[in-house]
């Protein structure tokens, strides 16, 4: 098994239980008793310096296994898009792998998207609520016309 396999099956079990809620439990545990223990240790630097230290380790690690899991996410998601806009027909083959596009390009595949959804019934009061709705869902939206 190669350290690939390895690393992912690792970054999903520790995806899947970091997301449960007793490790959020479990974590306000381990800071109550941190806290409870400081007159014990008298506020010490110390005693600081044990919580600071491992918390920003596991914060450190988490990011990369976090970035991890939402690559693969994302990848398999567009995976399945890609499918899909493959096996339907009329669908548009050519937004496949648009993902990898610039942002100014992808603006550009919007608006020509919105474009195309309200194009035949751009002139007419139907076609300007349909604009008028998708602007107010998807405040984002510019005005193409």
């Amino acid at each position: 098994m190669n350290f690939s396999h390895v690393f992912t099956r690792f970054a999903n079990s520790v995806a899947r239980y970091t997301g449960k809620p007793i490790t959020f439990v479990l974590c306000c545990v381990v800071i109550l008793v941190w806290a409870a223990t400081g007159p014990i240790f008298h506020f010490s630097d110390t005693w600081q310096l044990v919580i600071n230290t491992g918390t920003t380790i596991i914060t450190f690690l988490m990011v990369f296994l976090i970035q991890n899991q939402q690559n693969r996410d994302g990848a398999a998601i567009q995976a399945k898009l890609d499918e899909l806009l493959r096996a339907l027909e009329g669908a548009r083959n050519d937004y496949v792998g648009i993902e990898h596009l610039t942002d100014v390009e992808l603006e550009e595949i919007l608006r020509e998207t919105e474009r195309d959804a309200c194009g035949e019934l751009e002139g007419s009061e139907q076609g300007q609520r349909k604009l008028t709705l998708l602007r107010q869902s998807f405040g984002r939206l510019k005005r193409t016309t």
